[in-house]
């Protein structure tokens, strides 16, 4: 159980407890291209939401990650791939910064209550009521929160989900927004009993043999600029499809740049179609790929970032150098 325990006792819930007290079917949707943090909070406010009655569904564009197979329901999670989006009497966004994240129009969104949950500062307040606050390691952090303010006592399954979203949202709990609570929070959800060797696992060592065909090709794009202050790596359609693999399997590739000492932005490009590319940021030191990032259309936080550009790659390329080296020579001055 929680035992009362929460990260932030300032932040004020009841507006949420309230529209799901009086709600009888909600949705849960996460957004585009999804990862741990967004699955395990769906999974997890699932859980709890359906033991006050509620008749929820899980229901995102794309399809659940591999990773987060295992989690206990996962299997429920629809995606736009197969079905439509279903009709609800309330909505939760978990882990999406804007509305075009969710990859819905505003006339899906104001045909019922929206409410935005989110830990990203470049959060755009898209929801009909939002609970955005980047003092949170993870949503599923706040989704921890949420169910300690409703007493809603954790089970071994909304404790696996959470403790999988904020595995991975801090790194396994390398990032800078790791405190002392959050360790705290984590002994509750183990004490719930969230397995803490499983989710590590699935996290860090179930990948496919393919997987490293196609990181010995993102690693042989590996170059440094900016006097070594940026590594840029990338992977194009060609790639993906001579390894079967997608974009999800190269999770985690961008952290072998940013691993190099001298480099303070790493920039990880992935071909979506002919002429859409995601863009990942990391950096180090004072560096902030997060307002980088929104510049550029797109969000995050101050060392994790991303955005998706429409454009041919050497145009695209042009743009994120010019970019990049604006935000090295703002640290520098």
């Amino acid at each position: 159980m929680t035992k009362g325990f929460c990260l932030y006792p300032d932040v004020d819930w009841m507006p949420i407890i309230e529209r799901v007290l009086q709600a009888k079917s909600i949705h849960l949707i996460t957004h585009r291209l999804p990862d741990s943090d967004g699955i395990g909070s769906q999974i997890a406010l699932f859980h709890a939401l359906q033991t006050l009655g509620k008749h929820v569904v899980m229901h995102n564009w794309d399809p659940i990650p591999r990773i987060c197979r295992y989690l206990p329901r996962a299997e429920l999670i629809g995606s736009s791939i197969t079905a439509p989006t279903p009709s609800c009497d309330l909505m939760f966004s978990l882990d999406a910064g804007s509305l075009a994240r969710l990859h819905i129009s505003e006339a899906q969104r104001d045909a019922t209550t929206l409410i935005n949950i989110d830990h990203h500062v470049s959060n755009t307040h898209y929801g009909h009521l939002n609970i955005v606050d980047a003092r949170y390691c993870a949503t599923g952090a706040m989704v921890f929160d949420l169910l300690t303010a409703m007493e809603i006592p954790l089970t071994a399954a909304m404790a696996q989900a959470l403790y999988a979203a904020i595995l991975t949202d801090t790194s396994s709990f390398q990032s800078s927004s790791v405190t002392a609570d959050v360790y705290r929070m984590a002994a509750c959800l183990i004490d719930a009993g969230a397995d803490a060797e499983v989710a590590a696992e699935h996290a860090y060592a179930s990948h496919k043999v393919e997987r490293f065909t196609l990181l010995k090709e993102s690693l042989n794009t590996l170059t440094l600029h900016d006097a070594q202050a940026s590594a840029w790596m990338h992977l194009t359609i060609p790639m993906f499809e001579q390894s079967s693999c997608t974009v999800e399997d190269s999770e985690g590739f961008i952290e072998y740049a940013r691993s190099i000492a001298v480099v303070d932005i790493t920039v990880l490009m992935c071909q979506l179609s002919i002429d859409s590319w995601k863009v990942t940021f990391r950096g180090k030191n004072s560096t902030n790929v997060g307002d980088l990032a929104i510049a550029l259309g797109g969000g995050g936080h101050r060392y994790a970032a991303g955005c998706t550009l429409e454009g041919s790659e050497s145009s695209i390329r042009a743009q994120l150098r010019a970019a990049v080296t604006q935000a090295l020579e703002l640290q520098r001055s």
